[in-house]
């Protein structure tokens, strides 16, 4: 599978980074198959904008969570690495919260909308997708085919 990281340095050697605000799937490297939205992601970093890009096996014995798309499950998962809460997996991958859900989570969050009406909110926002990798060993299975400036 090829992947996407968008930063503003080349990545060759990604690492799990376990620091700043906690994300959809908790801590990792994080990327995704979508390049265009790996080139959203680098056009909010730095004076630089790169777009490392990967390949990925997929490895049988690997402790993987995987969402197809935007259910409750999801919706609670991403609530509780958003709060700080860890997980046993070495990957996780499925729809992204980018700003505006993230919005209508924390709105769900504070009982300022329910549940249903998150649902009616998100029904209509693009396609977006992201893969973490929250495990050394699960790193292994990623490697740098080249990086390129937008």
């Amino acid at each position: 599978m090829k992947l996407y990281h968008g930063s503003s340095f080349e990545v060759t050697n990604p690492k799990i980074l376990t620091s700043g605000f906690y994300k959809d799937f908790g801590y990792g490297f994080y990327c995704t198959n979508i390049e265009k939205q790996a080139k959203r992601w680098a056009m909010t970093r730095g004076k630089k904008h790169i777009v490392n890009v990967y390949n990925y096996t997929e490895n049988p014995s690997f402790n993987i969570l995987k969402f197809d798309e935007m259910t409750e499950e999801w919706l609670d998962f991403v609530i509780a690495c958003r709060k700080g809460t860890g997980h046993g997996y070495d990957i996780v991958e499925g729809p992204m919260a980018d700003d505006t859900i993230w919005d209508y989570i924390e709105d769900y969050i504070e009982n300022k909308i329910t549940r249903e009406a998150f649902w009616v909110l998100v029904k209509f926002k693009y396609p977006t997708h992201q893969i973490v990798f929250s495990t050394d060993k699960a790193l292994e299975a990623v490697n740098f085919e080249r990086s390129y400036e937008i």
